[in-house]
């Protein structure tokens, strides 16, 4: 049984503990405590009662303390990793580098907040001094989601407490397990620093949302959920950070490394069973390059190894849980009716026999008004559209309601410039799919979310602006009642 973590105690939660689900096996593999309102009111007011004492330590100080965690993490990489791919199905080796990240995140963000609090701007006139300043928000309540648990609390954490804010961590229903054994990581912090709460989202993730003493909300999930969230802030005007879901495109040109593409275009189809956020979700290929690319496409994909995360020679692992594999039979069931070809894939396979596993599967034939098209899939599939050129590829990537990220194939200068200023995205690849740098913003237009995380965008999230505006040498200003 692992607790809540509230105030640096652990505690029982007051709902019924619940289970954790091993994706690839279907067995029950531990049990977690459950946390209501109750217990989020409970972490909400110890983490606004450490804020007032966390925000005047030292930036220098609080570096050393996120450094710490960095090293802890570290040091239970081996036991981070098999947590991770225990609850998220997920390959070990990849999650062996997630772990790292996590790391590397805290460290990035240590120092990132040791010198990073503002700057001087010109006064008015002399005798005054002019300042931008930096303070942190108050309480911050991190929602987390169920496909990348641990790296996205980095993503979210780290920020926000070199920032000087105190946080509520609520990992997600289906993976709570390694977020609520992270006690093990933060229990060197100050009491009420870092408070972990697992729970249903409409019950603990709602409160938190709702609660006074929250002053923003980072959110990763779905776009419902997270157009839920935007009005529940609307009320106390609360800070809001959006990473939500997309329907990414690859357009891939004639002039394209077609190995590396097809490549790259099965690597960002299929890793984590296509439950990326970044996933390609969409291919257009200019006509001459479509039926080599395509064939290679086809044949890297029915050699693929479908297993266990636990087997380092897994390449396709388990989905989550049985309904998010129903959505995904949904909309292929649906572009097939429609016309749609299944070269390969399109079922659940054999073997393994147990497990939430879905084949990778790949499509032609079909059309932008499919739900495979239009919506997220979030699984193991990837759809190949030939187009006439890259301009109609341009085109038909930008339509749809997300702009997540987008991914292009060419080895021509001036379409890599058309295509980084037209596309609309807000993760722009080329010749390189999925790949976030620490250093440089992730997030999303359209309803694939507000705001930014990671880089200086991502620390800022985290601050409240001012300006001081500060007259050193005093005295009566002429304009000041009653007028001279």
């Amino acid at each position: 049984m692992r607790d809540l973590w509230i105030n640096n105690q652990r505690t029982s939660g007051s709902g019924e503990p619940q289970p954790v689900i091993d994706p690839a096996t279907t067995e029950v593999v531990g049990q977690v405590a459950w946390g209501t309102e109750v217990d989020a009111d409970r972490a909400v007011a110890a983490a606004r009662a450490a804020f007032k004492e966390w925000r005047r330590v030292p930036a220098a100080e609080r570096a050393g303390l996120l450094h710490e965690i960095a090293r802890r993490m570290r040091a239970s990489k081996e036991t981070l990793a098999v947590e991770l791919t225990m609850e998220t199905g997920r390959s070990i080796r990849k999650n062996r580098g997630y772990v790292e990240w996590a790391a590397e995140c805290f460290d990035y963000y240590a120092e990132l907040g040791r010198h990073h609090r503002g700057r001087v701007i010109p006064s008015p006139e002399p005798g005054q001094l002019s300042l931008v300043l930096k303070a942190p928000l108050g309480v911050v309540a991190a929602i987390l989601p169920w496909n990348y648990p641990l790296l996205l609390l980095a993503w979210k954490l780290a920020p926000a407490l070199a920032a000087g804010n105190t946080v509520v961590v609520k990992p997600a229903e289906y993976t709570p397990w390694t977020t609520l054994g992270l006690q093990r990581i933060f229990d060197h912090l100050p009491a009420g620093v870092v408070n972990l709460v697992s729970g249903d989202g409409p019950v603990v993730g709602e409160r938190l949302a709702r609660h006074p003493d929250v002053r923003m909300i980072a959110f990763t999930g779905s776009v419902e959920t997270g157009q839920h969230l935007m009005r529940l802030a609307a009320d106390d005007l609360k800070r809001i950070n959006l990473e939500l879901g997309g329907k990414d495109p690859l357009i891939v040109c004639a002039d394209a490394d077609l190995e590396a593409a097809a490549r790259a275009a099965v690597w960002g189809g299929f890793l984590n069973a296509g439950q990326v956020c970044t996933s390609i979700e969409r291919a257009f290929v200019e006509a001459p390059a479509f039926e080599p690319l395509l064939e290679r496409i086809l044949d890297l994909t029915r050699h693929l190894t479908i297993g266990p995360g636990s087997d380092p020679e897994s390449e396709v692992t388990p989905m989550i849980r049985p309904q998010e594999r129903e959505k995904v039979i949904r909309h292929i069931e649906q572009a097939l009716e429609a016309g749609a070809v299944a070269h390969t894939g399109g079922a659940i396979p054999a073997e393994p026999d147990r497990g939430y596993y879905y084949a990778p599967t790949v499509l032609t034939e079909v059309d932008d008004d499919m739900l495979l098209m239009r919506e997220e899939t979030f699984g193991p599939v990837l759809p190949i559209v030939p187009v006439d050129d890259f301009e109609t590829a341009l085109e038909r990537a930008n339509r749809g309601h997300y702009g997540l990220g987008a991914t292009l194939f060419s080895r021509n200068a001036r379409r890599v410039k058309r295509y980084m200023e037209t596309i609309e995205a807000g993760n722009v690849w080329v010749n390189d799919p999925l790949i976030d740098n620490l250093a440089g913003p992730f997030g999303g237009m359209k309803r694939s979310g507000l705001g930014r995380e990671l880089g200086e965008e991502g620390f800022e999230a985290f601050l409240e602006t001012k300006h001081l505006h500060w007259e050193i040498e005093g005295g009566v200003k002429s304009w000041w009642y009653p007028w001279d």
